[in-house]
Formats: C-alpha cells, structure tokens, sequence
C-alpha cells in the first residue's frame, strides 16, 4: 500500500498541504462515520489533532468534528446533522483557520526539536499541541542555566532565517539511512511500513514525520518558550506558544 492511502480513501493532504476544499464521492456513511474515496481531512498523528470541517452536498451541509482511523477513514458528522448516502458526490472543505494554525504548530515543534538536538543533544519523547499552543517533551537531564531564554532565541533565529519545509518520501532503507532521521527516543516508524515520508527543515532539522506543515520557517511566525517543567528524572517539558 502506498503511503497516501488508507483503506479505501486516498489521502491528499499528504502531498498539497495547502488543498482545502475537494470533490470526493462517499463510498460508505453512517452516523458514527463518512468514508470518502479522496480526502484532504487529516486524520490525526504524531500529536496533531485532526481536521475539522463541512461536507456540502444536494444543498445540505454536513458539519465533520473529526476523523476517526480503522481499516479506512472515517469522517466523523455532528450529532443530528443529515448523512450523505453512498454514492453522492461531494464538496469537501477543511475549516482553513484551524488548520492553518497546526500547520504553524507543528513546524514550530520542529524548529524546537531541531534546536535543542543540535545545541543540547536531546531527543523527543512526546508531544502534543493544538492550534498556536503545544508542548515537547526532551530527555534532557539537566537544564542549564539561560537554557529558555537561548531555546527561545534559537528558535526565532531559525524562523527569522525563513529556512525552506520540504516534504518527501523515501523508500524505506533510503530513508533510515540518513543519520538521525528519528528525533524520538523511540522509533514510531512501524516494521511494515515500505515508505516513509520525510520533513526536512533546510539546514536544521530532517525527520520521519506524517503530518501537515507550512511552507517556510518565516510562516510559522514567532515562538515563545512558555514555561519548563520537569517530568520525572532526566525528562523536560518545554511549553510553547505560536504567535503572528
């Protein structure tokens, strides 16, 4: 199976993170969830959150709160909103403001990660944002002094540098042959998976990842290191927030 395919649904947003509204066909629906044959709604992953949005069909609008994964993908409807049979078409949009705003979040954390492994050498081991607000976890036993303060200034040097966000993807021996291609201390990439796709943040930061980013650095706007905690031995939460 290829890497922009779940079930039976083809998955767009994988290679036009910008794609916001689409024509799809829904192959099954019922209350608890649409299968379409095309999507640009992320799913969810890696601690981003999935899309949210509307479906417009036959003059009736169908509200999407999430996505739902199993053998395929299911668009999960508002409660008591009407469900489009199998068959109809389509016309999908993804609520632009909430995924821009992830998009933002998401290269911001990896702006974070690529700093504090290139200046302290520590690796990820957890996450999880919304939109403009998130945290990563480091396993980064001590703290040094000034170490929010340079993170922070770190990271807005890196954004203010504009650095390019390119996204590919790499059979999967290619891939694992770039060193430190996992920035967590655990290796999410299952076995089975004969592709993986790459982020890579010119010059800074390159890693497996599968969810959506903005194009440039200079996009995800300015990084503020809210507050450090410590989450048991040798482990460090750093909390941020994304602003214009």
């Amino acid at each position: 199976m290829t890497i922009d395919l779940h079930g039976r649904t083809r998955r767009l947003e994988l290679t036009d993170q910008d794609l916001r509204s689409f024509e799809a066909v829904v192959l099954e629906a019922t209350p608890d969830g649409i299968v379409l044959d095309r999507s640009a709604f992320y799913p969810g992953g890696g601690g981003q959150p999935p899309d949210q949005g509307v479906l417009l069909w036959q003059g009736v609008e169908t509200r999407i709160e999430g996505v739902r994964k199993g053998d395929d993908l299911y668009l999960v409807p508002a409660p008591d909103d009407p469900i489009p049979p199998a068959g109809t078409v389509v016309r999908a949009a993804v609520a632009d403001e909430r995924r821009t705003a992830l998009m933002r979040t998401h290269s911001g954390l990896h702006v974070l990660c690529g700093v504090v492994f290139r200046d302290y050498g520590a690796l990820v081991t957890g996450g999880n944002m919304e939109p403009m607000t998130a945290r990563m976890d480091f396993n980064l036993p001590e703290v040094p002094p000034g170490f929010k303060e340079a993170v922070e200034e770190a990271c807005n040097a890196e954004i203010a540098a504009d650095r390019r966000i390119d996204v590919r993807v790499l059979p999967r021996a290619e891939a694992f042959a770039i060193p430190d291609i996992i920035r967590t201390a655990t290796n999410l990439v299952p076995e089975h998976i004969p592709e993986v796709r790459i982020v890579d943040i010119a010059g800074l930061d390159t890693q497996a990842d599968g969810g959506t980013h903005v194009a440039s650095t200079r996009q995800i706007g300015r990084i503020k290191v809210a507050k450090i905690e410590s989450k048991g031995r040798g482990f460090r939460r750093l909390r941020i927030a994304i602003s214009d």
